[in-house]
């Protein structure tokens, strides 16, 4: 089977121009148009042949292509409706045979909450960088069946999605990845790959699934993620401090982490997902 004909430079701003299309901030429209990224892309991603991968914002279709001749369905979420009209022709024009692969969905990725067919296993894509951290922890926690993830993403994104605890720039995103899956650089892309050239560099990001830490019945994921975002609140104060109000006191929060194996006077950046886990949990304990 032939590979598909991936969009090269010349070609996107063809088709940008035949769709009259002036990429805008406010979606994060940066074109991937180089055939030996979008291949590196996909070799990185190494998907299975079942695979149905979700792409958020596929934009042009360079990724698109490229993961269509890997996977056995590609569903492609994009906000901007020109380009997602646009999307079914080009793939039928230099994919067909593959064309019945693709289902495009015209949507806000943070607003999708379900897909028609065989549940995706792979989440594959370029992200806008000013949505990247939010829509990522989305489709994580709204399709388990993601058993992977290779999403593109500013650099300095990248570097905190896959920080260990204790890192500096380990923090919220950190962690919350974490309860997911584990997170690892997987490669950095050049800014000249992109069309506009953007102005901050992006690096890849791989998240290999595993199962989240244990709960106690009345205890959910967003308790967890409260203590999170309450530990990172205010970075240079003790857990014992960040978390007394919602224990109930400093002192409770001190008994709290105690029973949960947390010194009192930690912070937030060193503990891990398994440890604001037990500190959620010890609350109701």
């Amino acid at each position: 089977m032939s590979q598909s004909q991936l969009l090269g430079p010349a070609e996107i701003r063809a088709l940008a121009a035949h769709l009259q299309l002036r990429p805008t901030k406010s979606l994060g429209q940066n074109f991937l148009h180089d055939p030996n990224t979008i291949r590196r892309i996909v070799r990185t991603a190494a998907l299975p042949p079942d695979a149905v991968v979700i792409e958020v914002g596929p934009g042009l279709g360079s990724l698109t292509l490229g993961l269509l001749d890997e996977a056995e369905r590609v569903v492609a979420i994009e906000i901007d409706p020109t380009l997602a009209r646009q999307l079914p022709l080009t793939v039928a024009e230099r994919a067909p045979e593959r064309a019945p692969r693709l289902r495009v969905i015209t949507a806000d990725a943070l607003q999708v909450t379900e897909i028609d067919g065989r549940p995706p296993t792979a989440l594959v894509a370029n992200l806008p960088y000013n949505v990247g951290v939010p829509v990522l922890l989305s489709l994580l926690q709204r399709f388990p069946t993601l058993r992977s993830a290779l999403v593109m993403v500013q650099a300095e994104v990248a570097d905190r999605l896959a920080a260990p605890p204790g890192s500096k720039v380990y923090g919220v995103p950190s962690v919350k990845t974490a309860w997911y899956g584990r997170a690892e650089r997987a490669g950095a892309v050049p800014r000249a790959v992109f069309w506009p050239v953007p102005n901050v560099d992006s690096g890849l990001v791989r998240i290999t699934a595993h199962e989240s830490p244990p709960l106690p019945d009345g205890v959910t994921r967003a308790d967890v993620f409260t203590v999170i975002d309450l530990a990172f609140s205010q970075r240079r104060k003790m857990l014992r401090s960040v978390l007394g109000e919602w224990a109930g006191s400093p002192a409770r929060a001190e008994e709290i982490l105690l029973a949960a194996g947390v010194a009192p006077t930690a912070r937030g950046e060193t503990i891990d997902v398994a440890g604001f886990a037990r500190i959620a949990s010890a609350r109701v304990g």
